[in-house]
């Protein structure tokens, strides 16, 4: 235990040294929420969207910006970095394993996402009025899944990408299709039909229409749900199988 605590706050420290990193997941979300906010047709309710206004479909969305920025773009070069690196193989003959370090990272880079989470919905409370979510518990079990699914997927990029660079090249590739199903280009609840029926197999796309579920008051579909669970499983599992410590 005294181990693992000591790696923790090792890595804590070594993160917070990240100006990047900390701003990428715990600022940029928020930054893009008040630029959006700051259009006056988004604060404009739309009757095409039960009087809801663009802009309180967008704080769902930048809080999934959040995890995906912790997941797909910040964790996976640590973590290859650190195999390059051979930190992994000498730790291994260590007390403390090598899954000790990468728990540490899982840890926290969903601390500092959930945080940003929190600070979006905040701003988006006190500068925007934008209703906190009505189904509180409901929110939190599709942002907890949504924050495994993200981290997870990272976990899986780092697995199969042997140098840092190429684990930044497909983080990247991966980046931006996972922008759009989360709906950051356009809201998933205004697409068409088919493409939104596409978009909801996807995990980002899943979790985006369980979060507006919950921010609106109704416990997230179970099917959102289900879609956001099972994408977290397979995502695990792969990262187990192919991950290698050098």
């Amino acid at each position: 235990m005294s181990a693992s605590t000591a790696v923790l706050k090792s890595e804590a420290r070594l993160f917070s040294r990240e100006p990047g990193s900390l701003f990428w997941i715990g600022a940029f979300p928020t930054v893009l929420l008040v630029i959006l906010g700051l259009i006056p047709s988004f604060r404009d309710p739309d009757p095409a969207m039960a009087g809801l206004r663009t802009i309180d479909l967008y704080v769902p969305i930048v809080v999934l910006l959040s995890l995906i920025m912790a997941g797909l773009q910040a964790m996976p070069p640590v973590l290859a970095g650190y195999r390059e690196r051979g930190i992994l193989r000498r730790m291994s003959t260590t007390p403390v394993r090598p899954v000790s370090l990468l728990t540490t990272q899982i840890v926290l880079h969903a601390a500092a996402a959930l945080c940003s989470a929190v600070i979006a919905m905040a701003v988006g409370r006190l500068v925007y009025d934008v209703m906190l979510p009505k189904q509180l518990f409901g929110y939190a079990l599709a942002l907890v899944l949504a924050t495994l699914g993200a981290l997870a997927a990272g976990a899986t990029i780092a697995a199969v990408s042997r140098t840092t660079k190429i684990t930044t090249a497909v983080g990247t590739a991966v980046f931006f299709p996972a922008m759009f199903t989360a709906g950051v280009w356009f809201p998933v609840q205004v697409m068409p039909d088919t493409l939104r029926r596409i978009v909801e197999l996807t995990p980002f796309g899943a979790a985006s229409q369980a979060l507006n579920e919950a921010a609106a008051g109704d416990w997230p579909s179970w099917s959102h749900l289900g879609v956001t669970a099972l994408w977290t499983v397979v995502l695990v599992a792969a990262a187990a199988r192919w991950f290698r410590w050098e």
